[in-house]
């Protein structure tokens, strides 16, 4: 076991859409993430909790490195769908977020109850990717 620096957090997580509008207004308006920045065009980024950051980008539009005006390059990332993603939600959230879910006309593929009492709901984005709520108790740090 290392005795050095320590990883504290996943500070964001990236998924790639092929209509980042409407992949921006699922985020937004289904699952009520508040928007923090971005340029309509080619990402944006939600607020997820605490200090997270989910973002979406365009898909393609990375392909390339990015200069910063500041100094220093983004490397170029991208990637094919669909993927997943575990978000966390309380015990009590569980029951409202499904019937959010529903009313919202998302399709739900599964509930599980996880042998530590956590419940998960999965569902996909309007991209197809695989998102999942889950409650404390999936995994022995949560």
């Amino acid at each position: 076991m290392s005795t050095g620096p320590v990883i504290e957090g996943i500070v964001e997580t990236i998924l790639y859409a092929d209509d980042l509008p409407r992949a921006v207004a699922f985020y937004r308006e289904v699952l009520g993430l508040r928007p923090m920045g971005g340029d309509g065009r080619r990402f944006q980024a939600f607020n997820a909790g605490g200090r997270q950051a989910l973002l979406i980008f365009q898909r393609g539009a990375t392909l390339e490195p990015l200069a910063l005006p500041g100094g220093g390059v983004i490397p170029a990332h991208d990637g094919r769908g669909p993927h997943h993603l575990g978000l966390a939600i309380t015990h009590d959230a569980y029951g409202p977020w499904v019937e959010r879910l529903r009313a919202a006309g998302v399709a739900i593929e599964s509930e599980v109850i996880w042998e530590r009492g956590s419940r998960s709901v999965y569902f996909r984005d309007s991209e197809g990717n695989a998102l999942e709520l889950v409650t404390p108790g999936l995994w022995p740090n949560y």
